[in-house]
């Protein structure tokens, strides 16, 4: 009953992961949706830490059972792993507020055309 339930978590976690991927503002906004003036309480940074570090320890757990199914090579789940150890410091660093820099395209597209 328990690998049903944990096998529902990280389904779910799945599809809020792909649904926030298909949330994000396009390439080209000209403004976040992100309050860059906002500060969060030391409570506030110490729950945000605490819910992303169970979401990133859930998507690990289902890198593994990719790994174990084999979908995945080992040295691919370490390095996506890896990249989610990562993200999450990137958001400690960023007191646990996102940071999403939608201009980074353009940049790279401006550096192409001169």
């Amino acid at each position: 009953m328990t690998k049903r339930v944990s096998l529902l978590i990280g389904s779910a976690l799945v599809v809020l992961l792909m649904t926030v991927g298909l949330l994000t503002t396009p390439a080209g906004a000209e403004e976040s949706e992100v309050n860059d003036d906002v500060e969060l309480t030391e409570e506030q940074r110490a729950e945000m830490e605490a819910l992303h570090h169970n979401a990133f320890d859930q998507h690990k757990v289902i890198i593994e059972k990719y790994v174990e199914y084999g979908v995945f090579t080992d040295e691919k789940g370490e390095k996506m792993k890896s990249y989610l150890d990562e993200r999450f410091e990137k958001l400690k660093e960023n007191d646990f507020i996102p940071k999403m820099d939608h201009n980074h395209h353009k940049k790279k597209k401006d550096d192409n055309n001169s």
